[in-house]
């Protein structure tokens, strides 16, 4: 199988309207766009809210996060698998209610044991109402953007991210109180799913024949039930040590040493999107039929030829970049480093799962995934003890080393 390089612009442009290309350009560029949008807005609300309010607020996205996680079930991921060949609209209306109807049991779980997960959260029960309605339009925010990648429209998955944007204006307006910082991520999401639920239904599925039309279709469930299931495990796995290894940095080296880690990892997972992007990608253009063994080695060049002077270039200048949010934060410049170096294993595991998924291969998904979560908790707590920061970096290039080479095993 040959893959052309482009030797000109013309072939540049021609590169770029492949569905793969552009398609991982736009998520890519979504997801650069939304570090930016939340960079700004946490730098307005530290000056226009008090540190307290500050403190509550992002406790409370966190809190409402995690919940939308639980709640997806794996189904935001069966939409991008079953909306090629399957009944768009019923897909999408039943993978929406199933959602809404988790987020709110998780949701009412979370506020009547409020008092045990979290006592400085109580403020929730005073706008009940409001911080449910966000809590929804939070989590059917992720489900409407899969729709717009399974049918390879891309750049209304930027633009909701544009409306998802809204929130550093919305955080100017004073009424909304102590909560206020939370709200303005609530009325954005309720933007977003607006824009979005027109443009899905006006794009592709207003033409959808009104008899094959079923609020719950119990025959998706069925054919997806195996499928969703994997992912969220696969998810809860992948994304449960983002939310535990600054709890586990504060409880043993400190709030000072926290905010290191947090700045070098935010700045180094630039490059995680890198791989996200085109994986996702990858995963959309496989479910769609098209060649997966093509698409994937497409995929792995333009992963690698854009990752890899990404790199070179933050390894080079990171020192300078973290110098610029405080100088302080030079102290974590050796931590962003181990993480640039793990990024290339973690560019070969996005890539292996997005052929998993477009496999239905459930199982090896999770073993993979299983390990990683499981050395990379596993080590950062004595590697932090007998190395200091860096060991949460090394945490991240051993658990994904190890990653890769039972992928490579697998494989062969």
């Amino acid at each position: 199988m040959n893959i052309i390089l482009p030797k000109n612009f013309t072939d540049i442009k021609n590169h770029l309207k492949d569905p793969l290309y552009k398609n991982s350009l736009f998520i890519l560029l979504t997801l650069i766009t939304s570090g930016l949008f939340g960079f700004i807005f946490w730098i307005f609300a530290a000056k226009f809210y008090s540190q307290q309010d500050v403190g509550i607020s992002t406790a409370l996205i966190s809190a409402v996060s995690l919940i939308s996680v639980l709640s997806y079930l794996g189904l935001d991921q069966s939409i991008i698998r079953f909306f090629p060949k399957g009944n768009k609209l019923n897909i999408l209306i039943t993978t929406t209610i199933l959602i809404s109807i988790t987020t709110l049991i998780f949701g009412i779980i979370f506020v009547l044991g409020i008092n045990i997960w979290s006592p400085k959260l109580t403020i929730i029960k005073y706008y009940l109402f409001p911080f449910f309605i966000s809590l929804l339009a939070f989590s059917l925010t992720q489900p409407t953007a899969q729709a717009f990648i399974a049918l390879r429209k891309g750049k209304y998955y930027f633009y909701q991210n544009i409306f998802l944007g809204s929130r550093v204006i919305l955080i100017f307006l004073p009424f909304f109180g102590k909560i206020g910082i939370f709200l303005s991520f609530g009325i954005s999401s309720i933007f977003a799913i607006i824009f979005s639920f027109y443009f899905i239904y006006k794009f592709k599925l207003k033409n959808i024949n009104q008899k094959q039309f079923m609020i719950i279709d119990l025959n998706y469930i069925k054919e997806a039930f195996k499928f969703s299931m994997g992912n969220y495990f696969f998810i809860i796995l992948f994304t449960v040590p983002g939310y535990l290894l600054p709890i586990i940095v504060l409880n043993v080296l400190g709030s000072e040493q926290t905010a290191y880690y947090f700045i070098a990892y935010t700045l180094g997972s630039v490059l995680f999107m890198i791989s996200a992007s085109f994986g996702t990608s990858l995963f959309v253009e496989g479910s769609h039929g098209e060649s997966l063994r093509k698409n994937t080695l497409k995929s792995s060049l333009a992963i690698f030829l854009i990752l890899t002077p990404s790199a070179i270039i933050l390894y080079l200048f990171g020192g300078y970049f973290l110098g610029l949010i405080g100088s302080n934060y030079i102290y974590g410049t050796n931590l962003l480093k181990t993480i640039i170096i793990s990024s290339f294993f973690y560019a070969i595991c996005m890539i292996f799962f997005s052929i998993k998924r477009v496999q239905k291969n459930m199982g090896d998904l999770i073993v993979v995934s299983c390990i990683i979560f499981s050395l990379l908790i596993g080590l950062s707590y004595p590697l932090m003890l007998k190395f200091g920061i860096i060991g949460v970096g090394y945490a991240w290039i051993i658990s994904y080393f190890v990653a890769c080479i039972v992928i490579l095993i697998k494989v062969y």
